[in-house]
């Protein structure tokens, strides 16, 4: 099974969920994506997807100081990445509930 092919069509959702709990920089969302056992994912596929979310403007970055060294963009979500994620979590409920429904059906 190619995990990688599954896990893509639902890395934006996930990342934009971490994005709406407060604002974040990309280290920041791989260590949670990590915790949460993505372990599998680094920056060269984590930051492509945040340039995608800003271009579709349902984030924002903005370049700060960081305390540790070089500038860090930091990332917020916007009202548009509000409605997005909030139609993301209901599109991944209504599949997630019928891809659960065929899997565990004794016959169809």
């Amino acid at each position: 099974m190619d995990e990688a092919q599954l896990l893509k069509g639902i890395l934006e959702g996930t990342v934009l969920s971490i994005i709406s709990r407060g604002e974040t920089y990309g280290y920041e969302i791989l260590l949670v994506l990590n915790k949460y056992g993505f372990k599998d994912i680094y920056e060269g596929t984590l930051y492509p997807i945040l340039t995608r979310m800003e271009k579709k403007n349902i984030i924002t970055c903005r370049i700060e100081k960081s305390p540790l060294g070089p500038k860090r963009k930091y990332y917020t979500i916007t009202k548009s990445g509000e409605t997005y994620y909030e139609e993301f979590k209901k599109v991944f409920m209504e599949i997630t509930s019928k891809v659960n429904e065929i899997i565990n059906a004794d016959s169809l």
